[in-house]
């Protein structure tokens, strides 16, 4: 058992979800003085800025866009004395990277690891029919003892600068839902699902946590609200007749509503959609539902104007319509898991996700784009800060999996994003993290990583630790681009050809592949950064991907272009994207939605 839950917030006959969101007090602690000047009494001098949000892309001031250390935000909550039976718990859909959270001034608790929710329980120290200070200091510094890694440097005028060892800015603050979280003192504390298919019917075998005594009662309705199925215990099967599946671009959602109860009165009442399907690797396929399924679509990122990685709703929507109008069924949370409205939305749309821990840049260069595709090596793994980076990977996978497992649209655990795996420090590591997911997640999904060029098929150590092998490949672009690409495509199908003989019953995906490409760029003939040559670089991998039967799924980098930290090879962030940052296409989008419209659910499944 877990010793947190981190369910997601809903309001019942027994639980409140107030929310926090809106405009909090901000202040940058310039000189670290905060908790020694004790701001956790009230905060003088400040600015107001939206929560959700990346609090750097609001203000003027490069200082401030560039700030590395401490800054602090401050609310107020009314808590009426009809809480005073309750349990009153703040949760924070994430705090990137560290949080140190007060009420009242107060110290009521802490969190490493920026992308996961956290609750703390207030109920000792909340007062009652008054205002509650609410206080957060949250540190975004990176280092290589924390996911994701990097370092903090120090300039020469004093100020601290990011150097991050991943390809994407380090947004940071308070930048998903704050919400006030009550309900009895004896609740409902987790539940895990697995499913069954037996011919049109289904078995939907469930567990379910509380805190305190009491009998649990589980009932299933349908997408109408007709009940289909219940069960007493804290463990126990629903029988569901004539089942209606989940299925790719094809959802449906039961709703599972589960009561505490003490001599049939209800304590506390929780529920949650939950989609019947199964997920499993057969030979080189990757079946749903026991059906070959042909994956296609994005690397993306929480990535908005001015919001920066802060949760932005109609940016969602807006995405999930891209991807249905595109042809997609399927992305990859790169490189941290997302906020849950995402896979609520997913959920509901049915697209696949491959979900995935902030374990990003576990190599040590800040141009890893570059140094991952060339023979690098930099004795990661032979860091002193690993055992506890290992530690906190660990704890990052438990919450992950305890947040995300119940989520039908989520498929797969992508455990690590190109870390170095050609030296023998790297082996132990890896083997840890994926025999955690595994006894950890109650559905066993497939586990993987994706492995970068220097991860090649004869000098990798760990690739066997997957169940499917994910490949980032930029062939024509970080490898011999230009008029060298007849050369780069070459060398990649000969790369294949050495996979299959390294990983013969396995079956393979592209996590990322693509070219930087300048919206307004165009050149006749191509040349790289013009909108003709990401099509060709595009066209060329396609040919490659449709030769191989093994080869299961194309997920391009990137859905759209994103905020990267500043360097002579990024014009103002990355440009990968088939869309620009404005969620407008560029013309490699075309070419996808006619490929994408046009291959089958099923293509390449049949039997080898």
């Amino acid at each position: 058992m877990l010793e947190y839950s981190v369910l997601y917030p809903v309001n019942t006959i027994s639980r409140q979800a107030v929310s926090l969101d809106g405009m909090w007090k901000f202040k940058i602690d310039w000189d670290g003085a905060g908790r020694r000047e004790g701001w956790q009494r009230g905060l003088s001098e400040f600015d107001m800025i939206p929560v959700p949000a990346s609090f750097q892309d609001f203000y003027t001031s490069k200082d401030i866009r560039e700030f590395v250390g401490d800054v602090w935000y401050e609310t107020d909550v009314m808590i009426p004395s009809a809480y005073k039976e309750k349990k009153i718990f703040l949760r924070f859909g994430c705090a990137t990277h560290f949080a140190h959270v007060y009420v009242n001034g107060q110290p009521a608790g802490e969190h490493e690891g920026g992308f996961l929710p956290f609750s703390i329980d207030i109920t000792s120290i909340a007062e009652f029919d008054k205002k509650n200070r609410i206080s957060v200091v949250v540190n975004n510094e990176l280092s290589t003892a924390n996911l994701p890694c990097g370092a903090t440097i120090t300039l020469k005028n004093g100020k601290k600068k990011a150097a991050p060892y991943f390809d994407f800015y380090n947004y940071s603050g308070l930048q998903r839902s704050v919400n006030l979280v009550v309900c009895p003192k004896e609740y409902i504390f987790d539940y895990s699902t697995t499913y069954q298919l037996e011919g049109n019917n289904a078995k939907v075998r469930y567990q379910v946590e509380t805190a305190g005594e009491g009998e649990v009662e589980v009932e299933l309705f349908d997408a109408d609200g007709a009940g289909v199925a219940r069960s007493r215990g804290r463990e126990g099967i629903l029988a569901v007749d004539n089942a209606r599946l989940w299925q790719v671009r094809d959802a449906y959602l039961y709703t599972m509503r589960i009561h505490l109860c003490h001599d049939g009165n209800v304590i506390d009442e929780y529920e949650d959609q939950i989609g019947i399907r199964t997920v499993e690797i057969r030979g080189t396929k990757f079946l749903i539902n026991g059906s070959p399924v042909y994956l296609k679509g994005f690397g993306k990122h929480e990535d908005s104007d001015v919001a920066g990685r802060g949760f932005n709703m109609c940016m969602m929507k807006r995405d999930f319509e891209l991807m249905k109008w595109i042809g997609a069924n399927s992305f990859r949370t790169s490189h941290y898991p997302y906020d849950e409205e995402i896979y609520r939305m997913a959920d509901r749309e049915g697209f696949l996700i491959l979900d995935e821990v902030a374990a990003v840049g576990l190599f040590k260069s800040t141009k890893n784009f570059v140094d991952v595709t060339n023979g690098k090596v930099t004795c990661f793994f032979s860091l002193d800060t690993v055992p506890e980076l290992l530690r906190r990977h660990l704890r990052d996978i438990e919450e992950l999996i305890a947040r995300d497992k119940n989520h039908p649209s989520v498929v797969a655990w992508s455990l690590l994003n190109e870390p170095e795996t050609t030296t023998d420090e790297s082996v132990p590591y890896i083997e840890k993290v994926f025999g955690h997911a595994l006894a950890l997640d109650p559905q066993k999904r497939p586990r993987t990583f994706a492995e970068i060029k220097n991860s090649g098929p004869y000098v990798c150590k760990c690739h066997q630790f997957s169940d499917f092998i994910c490949l980032n490949r930029y062939y024509g672009w970080y490898i011999k681009g230009g008029y060298e690409i007849s050369d780069a495509f070459e060398d990649f199908r000969e790369e294949m050809r050495q996979w299959k003989e390294v990983e013969p019953d396995k079956p393979f995906m592209f996590t990322e592949y693509g070219a930087d490409t300048l919206a307004m760029e165009h050149k006749l003939p191509s040349v790289m950064w013009s909108q003709e040559y990401q099509e060709e670089v595009l066209e060329q991998l396609h040919k490659v991907f449709d030769s191989l039967d093994f080869v299961v799924g194309e997920q391009v980098w990137n859905f759209a272009d994103f905020q990267t930290t500043e360097g002579i090879m990024r014009v103002n962030g990355n440009k990968k994207g088939i869309f620009t940052r404005q969620r407008q296409p560029k013309a490699s989008a075309f070419l996808l939605k006619k490929r994408w419209e046009s291959l089958p659910l099923d293509y390449k499944g049949e039997e080898a």
